[in-house]
C-alpha cells in the first residue's frame, strides 16, 4: 500500500471511531424503554395507552349516562315525592306554617302543598337532558382530564358551572306553570292565609316558584353526583370498554 493508501485508511479509522463515541453520547440521552413507551403512546405490553381523546370521550359517555338516569329517575312519577332525599318539603320559614296548621288538624293542607310542589319538580327535571347534553358537548379535553383526576364529584360540580343558570332559567317556567296546574299555588296560598290568620303570629309568604325551583336543580345535580359516584366507586357500574378504561386509568391517576 503506497502512502496516500495508509493515510486515507487512517483517516476512515479516525472517522468511524469518533462517530461511535458521538452515537454513545446521543443514546445516552435517550428516555428509557418505558419512557420511549409512554412517549409514543405504547405501554409496555404494547398495546395502546389512555390518550387524551379516549379519555375525554369516555367520560362524555358517563356524563351522558349519568345525567340520563338522573333526569328520568326524578322526572317520573313521585321521582321527587318518594325519594327523600330530595322532596321537597315546606321552606325553612314557612316551617312554622306547616307545624302550626298541623297542630290544628290542618295535615291534609300541608300535605296537598307538598305532593303538588313535587309533581310541578317532577314535571320540569326531564327538561334537564338537552341542557346537559350541550354542556357536556362543550367539554375540552383539558376539562375531561381534571375531571377524570379530581374529586369524586368533579363532574357534578363541572356540569353545575356550566349548566346550573340555564337548568333554573328552563325549570323556572314549567314548574310555576305546572304549581298552578297541580293546584299548589291555590294549596300554599290556603295555607299561608290559614297560618297568617293564627292570632299573634309574624304574617309569613315566600316565594314558593323560586323556592321549588332551586330545590329541583339542587336534587338533580345530587342525583348526578350519585351517579358520578357509582361510576367511579364501582367498577361493575362501568358498563363498556371504554368506561372500564378509562376510569381504570383515572383510579391510578387520581390527584
Amino acid at each position: 500500500m503506497n502512502l496516500s493508501g495508509i493515510v486515507w485508511a487512517f483517516c476512515c479509522l479516525v472517522l468511524v471511531s469518533d462517530l461511535n463515541a458521538q452515537f454513545d453520547k446521543f443514546t445516552k440521552k435517550l428516555p428509557s424503554k418505558g419512557k420511549m413507551e409512554k412517549i409514543l403512546g405504547k405501554s409496555s405490553s404494547g398495546s395502546n395507552s389512555m390518550t387524551n381523546e379516549l379519555a375525554a370521550n369516555g367520560l362524555k359517555e358517563a356524563l351522558s349516562q349519568g345525567t340520563d338516569i338522573a333526569s328520568s329517575n326524578l322526572g317520573q312519577v313521585d321521582g321527587f315525592l318518594a325519594n327523600a332525599a330530595v322532596k321537597i318539603l315546606f321552606p325553612p320559614e314557612a316551617r312554622k306554617i306547616e307545624s302550626t296548621l298541623r297542630s290544628v288538624g290542618m295535615g291534609s293542607v300541608c300535605d296537598q302543598v307538598i305532593t303538588s310542589v313535587n309533581r310541578a319538580a317532577e314535571a320540569a327535571v326531564i327538561e334537564a337532558k338537552p341542557i346537559f347534553v350541550e354542556a357536556i358537548k362543550q367539554m375540552t379535553i383539558t376539562d375531561a382530564i381534571n375531571i377524570l383526576t379530581g374529586n369524586k364529584d368533579a363532574a357534578t360540580q363541572y356540569l353545575q358551572r356550566t349548566s346550573g343558570q340555564a337548568l333554573m332559567a328552563k325549570f323556572e317556567p314549567i314548574i310555576q306553570s305546572n304549581l298552578q296546574k297541580t293546584n299548589a299555588t291555590k294549596y300554599w296560598t290556603d295555607a299561608v292565609n290559614t297560618y297568617n290568620a293564627v292570632p299573634f303570629v309574624q304574617k309569613l309568604n315566600p316565594n314558593l316558584s323560586q323556592y321549588v325551583t332551586q330545590k329541583a336543580s339542587d336534587g338533580i345535580f345530587l342525583m348526578v353526583a350519585a351517579e358520578e359516584a357509582k361510576i367511579r366507586e364501582n367498577p361493575s357500574q362501568r358498563i363498556g370498554s371504554i368506561l372500564q378504561d378509562v376510569f381504570g386509568w383515572a383510579d391510578k391517576n387520581r390527584k
